[in-house]
């Protein structure tokens, strides 16, 4: 704190890298880092010695001169290249009046460097500067502005004269300090840059980072910290963030630099990494403008403070303000920043991210995502320990020599101006404006509804399914068995464009957020309109905009905006829009197509800078199909939006106006979630409203309801349910906010041409190709001519019926029709060669009509084929089939135990699903091989894990990826609650996710805890098909997995709203061929074994499927059709006629399935997979896995949509993209179990575990001891099952620092205690053993206050199922999430404690962060609260509050807090119990409400049973 530069300083950084290299990726090779480094405050002594050792320069004083980091392309040194780019350099720097000392060349050894970093490795040197002497502040500050120019001008040139990524790059360029990275590992640092090891090099400050590449991959220049800051964590709406920043560039201009602002421009770039594009926006913002750097990092990460009134009004107000300059950047982010005066930290909204910090004695700070990292600082060093909150920013100003508390660095940027006058005064709310407007909506005509609703692409099936029972129920349908129908582009009915979009979702790299029960950090209100310039100092010409609360508009709010202006008090315009016809003539064609767009593209641009419009332009435009009729024909909405999106983006006209929608055929929440992922502002769905107005007055909604309901109050339930959908849709992508949402384009287009996305949707990915302009007009055509038949009147047309949802005789293709079913259902009971060939070929000519998979056929070379008899049999085949994750109590208990006794009569897998597994099948032909871990972690213990062959992680569901499973009350039977470890009667709910894995490295210490769960097992991680997963795979390849499976789109026996079902996921073909391709060019593929499921159902697939480079394969809805299953898709309804997907008792009797139809099936199905071998040429199934060269497309029976794939991108040969690498797996993945603490502890309890006599064991552990008694549990579980030992047989105690997940699902039997503090996760899976934590004695007696300190980190004891933990100090974020059984007593938990607890207790003695009890629907809490905080922090939605009268339940709490104190030695326990009779009354019991009824109804029944 004191600016003091130490060797200390730099010693510490370096091994805080080093210590936390375990959240670092490697790759292929162990030496190949993904990038690692250090910003270290300037070292002056260094320099000064430096610069007159080799240029006999005495540099001026600190801050009169810099240093740059200069990396260049490797080799150039013997190249004209390094020259040039230095002349370019010396240029710029003489341009500016500065002054070139020299260039050094940085010494360093490469000779631990693996292969890929090696290759690429930089030549290093340094640049040395001067100005004049005798600065001033002033001067100083010109002389930075200076070296920032350079640096942007010359990577420019460079990049213009050398090409993107070429090598050459600047790494810092100022006075105050100096990076030093690379492609390394946080071990090579160090080792490679011998300056770091110099005695001399000195520093008072240093920021570390280490990096896990998911989304791009390894490279020197992309290796972290960069200008400013380092960044943990994911933009997750960085393709909306970068338009809008370069279309801001119209409108910019610096203060500081001013007409040269363009030079700094672009600030965003294509060839920047997420964290690049976030490190540059905030270099612009604070050294072009006049703003300070925590304010900057305020506005680009902006706490959750709507409808958050734990912030001051003047806070709320600063942020309300900013909302009106700049869109967040929105993802789960721990930043670190610096620039020389401030060092500090903020994290995101949600809290995604872990950071705890020391300050020592000796003023010190340590900050990062562990503690621990420091060995040599022991407790009685440490003065403060805690953790970084939710929205909260650590700030240490090096001027004022101390750490800026939150609140007063954001009041006092807050209090600087007034931003609440200018909010008040500026921003035009448009829900008010409507009413008082006095805006009437036009009138409605149901007499050409129909003909409308054709048009516009509406269905039966869509009104009934759809819209229905969001304006009645003001909620989503759900629908289950997944999506079996066709792909747009393969589909032979006309589609709207909106159907080629799928949306992306969040999975591995970071994590969707629960839309519902973390519904405090999200919002729908987007300020809309002319922006001011970003760089200008604040003002209130920045809130000249119009607010819009929710982003489906009514009928008034649009015809406020076509037919009123909102004039100023001087009568001067402040908002007025201009309408714009997108429609166009009836039989022009495609041509006429592309005019209509190209028009309204400059009848927007016009409108907005004048044009015919007038001088001053409009604020608004307004795209409206409403002239559509007879002889007019609408441009899609999502086409005009994006087109005239992109075309302002292009002519950086963009922020100058909103775009707003009034439109026929958004219907959907996936409709209105494209159309605002491309650009739009507000959405009126008119022909919605009118049809919803129109089954209201045919009687239709109330024979629904069963009740009258209005027509505004069907309106407002259908935006309701529009908003939540939308909320939804954000949240599985990890967005927070629709301002961030909105262009951010989240979406991969399938089946649609580059001409179409280049022109609207420009950036978007689309691998496949297909659908052209022209192919769009057909559709259009084919819509119009079912509203406008010819040779019919006007009240015949009925509204299409086209079967999107259900099969239907004409309709939509779907891959299960109910002539395939009945074959597979005979084939399977009675093994019927001629049923099963039946089966196979309606399948396969399906398939042509719906999957990818069927326009690719094989090219067999008849002089290659081989006897069958020589292709291996079938039993071998088999073993590598598996069943999908079906879990027990979405399906019933026979048909989950019938399925893996067939599995495992056949040697394959089959997998528990999330709902966890009876431990009397463990031992029995019934155990299921793959046990899977799930975000709900149900039944998830030691034993359970023991028991298994592989442990799934699943990280996405096919049929919802981003979504978590629900099972409603009525299917949590007392079977299933004994199973899940939850209360019968009280439903479900699986979080979004999983809440241990919000990043790539938090993956990684899942895998390390599973396989230290189970050491002689795989760990599996289940992915979902969608771009980028390749990438993703690799990043889970490099986490350690043992295998990994790529879900399609189309699968799944859950349900889900069918926004989730039909508008999210890819086809696995995509998903495996980006994978297998991925895995080989970085060298991985033959760590893993990769397995691809999403209704796989004959020979034909699994043999393209193994081609594409599977060697594995899940099935699940075909195994459900052997068994009985209909697809009558009521999975989720209890109802299920055939006993497969219910557990009502009665309907549970009529199943009928047998274990020997599965087999019949299987066997079947791989005597196919034998006849394509045979005729392919292979003899062992091993040796086709990755052989694209065996597959075409067929041509045949294309359309005039699908004529247009190209597939090659699915057919590329991985081999050729490295020919050394291997295509299939043939190596194990090297975990270092061997060298985990627990085999000390398991050789020193050997008595223990054999004959139950009880030992302690002492030790000393570190941060790097992670996943500590896991080993040990196992070993108990394998023994000794779920009874475990005896408590306290085996006692550890354990001084120092507990690494991530300390206690990992610890054993009955083992009592684990800690002198020290620990990481995240400490007992998550707790599995009855007990756990405590807690400072030493010597160290509380110094004065230590451990109820005052963080103690424990996020995510205790996540889906912990039995045992006690005592935690002397306070927790983090999401204590006690998804608990269901444990004890835990802790002393101040931070937000969302308690969320979705199932079962236990807890017990908490200090105050609580927001959002507590958040889908809590079991076991109790006992919150202390004195003075009445607590109930504004409690999520009320499923919970009550309660005082505590009972005397037996106060004994209870009191026996706990005395179990407590004698665990730990709390103080603040032991002042609690000493003043019991008075404490007491200010504990509240959070209650779950159906937790209460089900043990009030039990208390019944057992009262009315002892009385008969």
């Amino acid at each position: 704190m004191k600016s003091i530069p130490s060797r200390h300083v730099v010693e510490v950084a370096d091994e805080m890298l080093v210590r936390m290299a375990h959240r670092g990726g490697c790759g292929c090779d162990p030496a190949s880092g993904d990038g690692a480094g250090i910003l270290y405050g300037m070292p002056d002594s260094f320099m000064r010695t430096k610069a007159k050792e080799l240029f006999g320069a005495e540099l001026p004083a600190i801050g009169e001169y810099a240093v740059g980091n200069v990396f260049f392309p490797p080799g150039s040194d013997t190249k004209p290249v390094m020259d040039d780019c230095k002349a370019i350099m010396e240029r710029l720097v003489k341009e500016r009046g500065l002054n070139t000392v020299g260039w050094r060349r940085v010494p360093v050894d490469n000779s631990m460097l693996g292969k890929d970093p090696l290759d690429s490795e930089p030549i290093t040197e340094q640049i040395f500067l001067t100005v004049k002497g005798g600065l001033t502040a002033k001067d100083r500050r010109v002389f930075e502005q200076d070296l920032l120019l350079v640096r942007k001008m010359a990577e420019e040139e460079a990049t213009d004269m050398l090409g993107p990524e070429s090598g050459f790059y600047i790494n810092s360029l100022t006075t105050n300090h100096i990076t030093y990275k690379g492609q390394l590992t946080p071990e090579q640092v160090s080792q490679y840059y011998h300056d770091l090891v110099d005695p001399t090099f000195t520093s008072h400050l240093a920021l570390v980072h280490s990096r896990f590449s998911t989304n791009t991959f390894p490279s020197w220049e992309r290796a972290q910290p960069i200008r400013m800051m380092c960044h943990n964590g994911e933009i997750n709406t960085l393709r909306g963030n970068k338009n809008w920043m370069y279309s801001r560039g119209g409108i910019m201009e610096s203060p500081i630099y001013g007409n040269d602002t363009p030079l700094l421009l672009p600030a965003v770039s294509d060839h920047m990494s997420d964290s690049g594009n976030f490190d540059s926006v905030l270099e612009l913002l604070t050294k072009a403008s006049n703003r300070s750097l925590p304010e900057s990092v305020m506005m680009m990460i902006p706490e959750a403070w709507q409808g958050n009134d734990s912030l001051s009004d003047a806070k709320k107000s600063f942020y309300e303000y900013n909302s009106c300059v700049m869109e967040p950047w929105d993802g789960p982010a721990m930043v670190a920043f610096t620039d020389s005066r401030y060092i500090g930290a903020t994290l995101d909204r949600n809290g995604l991210r872990p950071s705890r910090y020391y300050v020592t004695k000796d003023d010190h700070v340590i900050l990062s995502s562990e503690i621990g990292v420091s060995s040599e600082l022991p407790d009685s060093e440490v003065k403060i320990k805690h953790r970084l909150e939710p929205g909260k920013m650590f700030l240490l100003d090096f001027e004022t020599q101390r750490i800026v508390p939150d609140d007063e660095i954001k009041e006092q940027i807050a209090a600087a101006r007034p931003y609440a006058e200018w909010v008040e005064n500026g921003t035009i709310d448009l829900e008010e404006w409507a009413e008082n407007s006095g805006s009437q909506a036009d009138p409605m005509d149901f007499e050409s509804t129909n003909r409308k609703l054709n048009m516009f692409g509406y269905s039966s099936e869509k009104l009934d399914m759809l819209l229905l029972p969001m304006a009645i129920g003001r909620k989503e349908a759900l629908g289950s068995m997944g999506n079996d129908a066709a792909l747009a582009v393969l589909s032979e009915h006309p589609r709207q464009v909106n159907d080629y979009f799928k949306q992306l979702f969040a999975q591995v790299t970071n994590p969707p957020i629960d839309p519902i029960r973390e519904e405090i950090v999200m919002s729908l209100v987007c300020p809309v309109g002319p922006e001011g310039n970003l760089l200008a100092d604040s003002g209130p010409e920045h809130t000249q905009r119009l607010v819009v609360k929710h982003p489906v508009l009514t009928l008034e709010e649009m015809a406020t905006l076509k037919g009123k202006e909102y004039k100023n008090s001087d009568g001067t315009s402040k908002f007025n829009c201009a309408t714009i016809d997108t429609t166009f003539p009836v039989g022009s064609g495609v041509d006429g197509m592309l005019a209509a767009l190209e028009r309204i593209c400059d009848e927007a641009a016009d409108a907005i800078q004048g044009g015919k419009y007038g001088e001053k332009g409009v604020q608004g435009v307004i795209l409206s199909d409403k002239f559509a009729g007879p002889d007019r024909m609408a441009l899609p909405s999502l086409l005009s939006v994006g087109a005239v999106h992109h075309h302002l983006i292009g002519t950086k006209q963009r922020p100058k106006a909103a775009i707003f929608a009034e439109v026929g055929d958004a219907k959907e929440v996936h409709d209105f979630a494209t159309i605002f992922g491309y650009g739009c502002d507000g959405v009126c769905p008119y022909m919605a409203y009118e049809v919803l107005c129109k089954m209201n007055e045919d009687g239709m909604v109330e024979a629904t309801a069963k009740k009258e309901v209005s027509n505004k109050e069907l309106i407002e339930n259908y935006r309701y349910a529009a908003g939540k959908g939308l909320m939804k849709v954000m949240s599985k992508m990890g967005i927070s906010t629709l301002q961030s949402y909105k262009g951010a384009q989240v979406f991969e287009a399938v089946g649609l041409a580059d001409e179409v996305v280049d022109r609207c949707f420009t950036g978007t990915t689309t691998r496949i190709q297909g659908t052209d302009f022209e192919a769009i007009y057909r559709d259009l055509e084919r819509f119009h001519e079912d509203a406008f038949p010819l040779n019919t009147n006007e009240n015949s047309v009925l509204v299409r019926s086209d079967g999107q949802f259900h099969y239907r005789d004409g309709g939509e293709a779907h891959l299960n029709t109910p002539a395939s079913m009945v074959n597979l259902q005979i084939a399977g009971r009675t093994g019927s060669r001629e049923a099963y060939k039946e089966f196979s070929r309606i399948t396969n000519e399906q398939n042509k009509k719906v999957t990818l998979r069927g326009q690719l056929k094989f090219k067999f070379a008849p002089s290659k084929a081989i006897p069958l008899d020589e292709v291996e049999p079938v039993s071998e085949i088999v073993k590598r089939f598996a069943t999908g994750a079906m879990s027990l109590g979405s399906i019933s208990q026979e048909a989950h135990e019938t399925l893996a006794v067939a599995m495992n009569t056949l040697g394959g897998r089959s997998n528990t699903g999330e709902g966890g597994e009876d431990p009397k099948r463990f031992a029995d032909n019934r155990r299921s091989s793959i046990k899977q871990v799930a975000s709900g972690r149900f039944g998830v213990t030691s034993n359970y894990l023991a028991n298994s062959d592989q442990i799934q992680i699943k990280m996405a569901q096919g049929a919802k990826p981003g979504e978590g499973g629900e099972l409603p009350g009525f299917k949590v039977s007392e079977y299933i609650g004994k199973t899940r470890h939850t209360t019968p009667g009280v439903g479900l709910i699986s979080p979004p996710p999983h809440h241990d894995i919000y990043s790539i490295e938090d993956l990684a210490q899942l895998i390390h805890d599973l396989k230290n769960a189970q050491p002689t097992g795989e760990v599996s991680v289940k992915l979902v098909s969608e771009v980028g997963v390749g990438v993703v795979a690799a990043g889970v390849a490099k986490a350690l997995a043992d295998h990994i499976t790529i879900s399609g789109h189309d699968g799944g026996t859950g349900a889900a709203a069918w926004t989730g079902v039909k508008g999210c996921g890819l086809p696995w073909e995509l998903g495996l061929a980006e994978t297998q391709q991925t895995l080989v060019l970085n060298g991985l593929r033959d760590r893993v074994k990769v397995q691809t499921d999403g209704q796989l159902k004959t020979g034909r697939d699994v043999a393209i499927a193994c081609l594409l480079g599977a060697e594995e394969f899940g099935f699940a809805t075909a195994p459900l059709i052997t068994l009985g299953c209909i697809m009558m898709r009521k999975c989720h309804l209890n109802t299920c006629p055939v006993g497969v997907a219910t557990q009502d008792p009665e309907l549970r009797k009529k199943f009928t399935g047998q274990p020997e139809h599965v087999v019949n099936y299987f066997f079947l199905l791989a005597e196919e997979v034998r006849e394509i071998m045979a005729r392919l040429g292979y003899r062992k199934m091993e040796d086709m896995i990755g052989q694209t060269q065996h597959l075409d497309v067929n041509r045949k029976g294309q359309h005039y949509k699908s004529r247009g794939l190209d597939l090659s991108p699915l057919l590329t040969p991985a081999s050729e993209l490295n020919p050394s690498a291997g295509i299939r797996n043939v190596t194990t993945q090297y975990h270092g179990l061997d060298l985990a603490l627990d085999n000390k502890f398991i050789a020193a309890a050997q008595d223990a575990l054999d004959n139950k006599n009880p030992v302690v064991i002492s030790e000393r552990i570190e941060n790097i001891n992670r996943s500590l008694g896991t080993m040990l549990s196992y070993e108990i579980s394998k023994r000794h099952g779920g009874e475990g030992l005896p408590d306290d047989t085996i006692t550890l105690n354990l001084e120092g620092k507990g690494g991530q997940s300390f206690g990992f699902t610890l054993a009955k039997g083992i009592t684990a205690n800690i002198i020290g503090d620990a990481n995240d996760y400490t007992g998550k899976g707790l599995s009855g053993g007990k756990i405590s934590v807690f400072p030493s004695k010597e160290v509380v007696a110094d004065g230590f206050k451990p109820e005052d300190h963080v103690v424990v980190g996020n995510v205790c004891l996540y889906g912990a199922t039995s045992g006690k933990a005592f935690f002397n100090g306070k927790a983090g974020e999401r204590f006690c999430v998804r608990n269901s059984g444990a004890l835990a007593v802790v002393e101040g938990v931070g937000d969302h404690g308690c969320e979705y607890m199932t079962g236990g207790i807890m017990v908490c003695l200090g105050e609580t962060g927001r959002n507590f009890a958040a889908g809590m629907s079991g076991g109790i809490s006992y919150v202390y609260d004195p003075e009445g905080k607590f109930p504004a922090r409690c999520n009320m939605e499923l919970v009550g509050l309660e005082k505590i009268d009972a005397v037996d339940e106060k004994e209870e709490i009191f026996g706990f807090i005395q179990e407590h104190v004698s665990a730990t030695g709390s103080s603040l326990g032991a002042r609690m119990l000493e003043d019991w009779d008075h404490v007491c009354k200010d504990f509240v019991k959070v209650y779950p409400h159906d937790f209460k009824r089900v043990v009030e109804e039990r208390a019944r029944a057992a009262a009315e049973a002892e009385a008969a």
